[in-house]
């Protein structure tokens, strides 16, 4: 370990325990033991989070962004994308990273392919994609066998396992781009709808990415808690939006839920367990993206740290 996450797993373990003798008791990590694993499990999420926001400081190659290279990234074309001043092809970006997401053998392969039409030079970008919805629909339909190829590792993410390619399927891809288009559209474009979200929240960030959650999850199809909090998140992170999760909307969760009734020693009622988790937060000084992601790695092996793999 780390000078540095030497330091920060001591503070986290102090204050884990500062909390539990002082404000709530934890009695789901009284076991050193445990408590270790979550700690563990909170280092881990903190570098995830670190990691995406450094990505708009860091030097990229031109490659990240090419979808016909295997070293294609999503969230590095995302800034490379930014840096070009095509902000509108960013949030794109981030929005098929989280409905894709990366499949253990295949990679990204699923979101390459689909992004760069099957390596034809051409690409379903943002402007050609809101411009003519049902044209995406038919290429995926016209597509899918291609994409679905035996023999090539590809996928959805561990994340969207039940997603589906289908194109004029009601719950398929086709359906949850036609609903994300829609639901940005209306608002007349990405940035217009991040803008409106903060004034209406008076520059609130926590209030801001709730509006957006709300909206998120009564307009864009098959796009559940996790989804959008992690495309949210994501925006906060790479200076998208000025917006971050004041809350892990533990209710609509399963693992999180899971973890947090484990930490609390109890079946709490989902509202109280979430405004506890955001108190808890504030006396670690972790954001809600950390402790979600800890929280709900860590109520999967609670004596024993497995690294996430997504």
């Amino acid at each position: 370990m780390r000078p540095r996450d030497r330091d920060l797993a001591g503070r986290l373990c102090a204050g884990l325990q500062a909390y539990s003798q002082g404000v709530r008791g934890l009695p789901g990590i009284d076991d050193p033991v445990v408590r270790q694993v979550l700690v563990e499990q909170m280092l881990a999420s903190v570098h995830r989070v670190e990691y995406a926001r450094r990505l708009p400081a860091m030097e990229l190659s031109p490659c990240r962004a090419e979808p016909r290279d295997t070293r294609f990234d999503p969230l590095k074309a995302a800034v490379i994308e930014l840096r070009g001043g095509r902000g509108e092809e960013a949030f794109w970006l981030v929005f098929l990273y989280v409905h894709f997401g990366k499949h253990a053998r295949g990679g990204w392969r699923y979101l390459r392919e689909v992004y760069g039409r099957l390596g034809s030079g051409n690409r379903w970008d943002w402007a050609s994609t809101s411009a003519d919805p049902a044209a995406f629909r038919a290429w995926l339909d016209a597509s899918e066998p291609e994409l679905r190829r035996g023999g090539v590792p590809g996928g959805f993410g561990n994340h969207r396992k039940y997603e589906s390619l289908s194109g004029s399927s009601a719950v398929g891809t086709g359906a949850v781009v036609g609903s994300y288009v829609d639901w940005v559209t209306r608002a007349g474009s990405h940035v217009a709808l991040i803008r409106n979200a903060v004034a209406d929240a008076g520059g609130d960030r926590w209030e801001a990415f709730d509006r957006l959650y709300r909206s998120m999850a009564a307009c864009v199809l098959r796009f559940g808690r996790l989804a959008r909090f992690d495309y949210l998140a994501m925006l906060g992170k790479l200076g998208l939006a000025e917006i971050d999760p004041g809350s892990m909307y533990v209710g609509e969760s399963t693992g999180p839920l899971r973890g947090a009734r484990l930490l609390f020693g109890g079946r709490y009622p989902a509202l109280e367990l979430d405004r506890w988790l955001v108190e808890l937060g504030r006396a670690l000084s972790v954001g809600m993206q950390v402790l979600e992601d800890a929280i709900c790695n860590w109520q999967k092996s609670p004596g024993v740290f497995v690294p996430f793999r997504a």
